[in-house]
């Protein structure tokens, strides 16, 4: 189930785009995904402020309204019987003639998603995975920085690289950029731990600035931990004592793993999550158990 800018709950089968919207006919429109723990949604004000530079970005006149945008949560949460959910928040740029506009987009239209989660216990982390090297490249951001936009025929593509790995059941997809730089996975951000300091390819490198990625450095700056963002090889990765991902609805997620394209499997470390990599987890989970502890199970009382 969905919900429209009217506020109005619409099962999928009723929901429509107009052929004429221009989401649909040029890719114009941003996203956001992101859970919700006890019912709210997580860096909220931080995923609000990445949709509202990318709408001024590409000249839709959208200001998100977070007053209003939770009561909507709140709607769909109790339309679907879920405690919590995940959440996509889609903007599109609205109906508009065929060819490149004149000026702004003045009537976007935006649509929320929601579906179930997996059951939250607060005790249990993401178990590791492996990461598989792809021969995609990262595609240049179109504008000067990349938005979380409706263009994704890279990801799909890369997806579809994966797929022809037969040893990458359940791994993550690594993009490498246009200069052979590690860049980001299909849907994550990529960390690596270097003898106590941490290490996150650049966004020069033409990487989403992800959300979880801001609060990580966030983090680690909390527990005094040096960290650098910058260009990296491969075999820089090959050699990091640990490596983990990051995105809002997975959290921080280890990499036991690397994977190259013949197959080749290189263990991170000892195969297990690292020590800095699980005092991060701990941080992120403290804060994220608060909220769910604070107004847990609204729906299910």
């Amino acid at each position: 189930m969905m919900i429209d800018c009217k506020g109005i709950l619409i099962e999928e089968r009723q929901a429509v785009v107009s052929v004429y919207d221009h989401g649909f006919l040029y890719g114009m429109g941003l996203f956001e995904t992101f859970r919700t723990y006890g019912g709210e949604a997580y860096l909220l004000d931080w995923h609000l402020e990445r949709l509202l530079a990318g709408c001024e970005a590409l000249g839709i006149r959208y200001r998100p309204d977070r007053r209003r945008l939770e009561e909507r949560f709140a709607a769909l949460l109790a339309a679907n019987g879920l405690s919590d959910a995940y959440f996509r928040l889609t903007v599109t740029a609205g109906v508009e003639a065929l060819g490149l506009p004149p000026g702004d987009y003045e009537a976007p239209w935006d649509l929320i998603y929601v579906k179930p989660l997996p059951p939250y216990d607060p005790a249990v982390f993401p178990t590791p995975k492996a990461l598989q090297l792809l021969s995609l490249r990262r595609n240049t951001p179109e504008g000067p920085i990349r938005l979380k936009s409706l263009h994704y025929m890279n990801n799909i593509l890369a997806r579809h690289e994966l797929n022809g790995y037969p040893w990458a059941a359940g791994a993550e997809g690594l993009f490498l950029d246009g200069a052979g730089d590690l860049c980001e996975g299909m849907v994550s951000n990529l960390f690596f731990v270097e003898k106590d300091r941490l290490f996150t390819p650049s966004v020069d490198t033409g990487l989403l600035p992800g959300i979880t990625r801001r609060k990580v450095l966030e983090l680690a700056a909390e527990l005094g931990l040096e960290a650098a963002e910058g260009r990296y090889g491969w075999e820089r990765l090959a050699g990091a004592d640990e490596v983990f991902l990051t995105n809002s609805i997975q959290e921080i997620v280890p990499v036991a793993t690397l994977l190259d394209r013949k197959g080749a499997a290189l263990q991170v470390g000892t195969g297990e999550t690292g020590t800095l990599t699980r005092r991060l987890q701990q941080l992120y989970r403290a804060e994220t158990t608060r909220m769910f502890t604070g107004r847990g199970n609204r729906v299910n009382e």
